[in-house]
């Protein structure tokens, strides 16, 4: 529609100045009747295309307050992708630390050693979180 009008008002804006010459210079077969019907029809159009600027304007801040709350909603997006990412961390290192199945493995053999190791990782998520929700809080 901002284009749309952009284009409008492109091709109209010179025809008021052009009538309003033609008005104060009339030719000599205009009746004073048509004159004054020009000139009113001059003067309307010119609140049209006054009109159409006012429009373009309120759909350009329109625009960027769309365009505001979109970048908005993208933000928070990514925020929420990069807590998932944070809190994840954590389990996807030992994970891939555990599952590379090499003789050494601390705690292999030992019973105490699945709950230690989920200790740990309960104990750096929650670091990790506490982290981040600290940092927000600042901000």
């Amino acid at each position: 529609l901002r284009r749309v009008l952009v284009r409008l008002q492109r091709l109209l804006a010179p025809e008021p100045g052009a009538l309003f010459r033609l008005l104060r210079l009339p030719p000599q077969w205009i009746s004073e009747h048509d004159l004054e019907e020009l000139r009113q029809a001059t003067e309307e159009f010119s609140l049209t295309i006054r009109d159409m600027s006012e429009l373009k304007e309120r759909i350009k801040l329109l625009q960027e307050e769309i365009a505001a709350q979109v970048s908005e909603q993208t933000n928070a997006s990514v925020f929420t992708l990069t807590m998932v990412t944070v809190l994840a961390l954590p389990i996807n290192i030992v994970a891939g630390l555990l599952g590379m199945n090499v003789g050494g493995i601390p705690m292999a053999g030992s019973a105490e050693g699945f709950p230690v190791i989920v200790g740990i990782i309960l104990v750096f998520t929650a670091f990790a979180a506490w982290y981040v929700y600290r940092n927000k809080i600042r901000k």
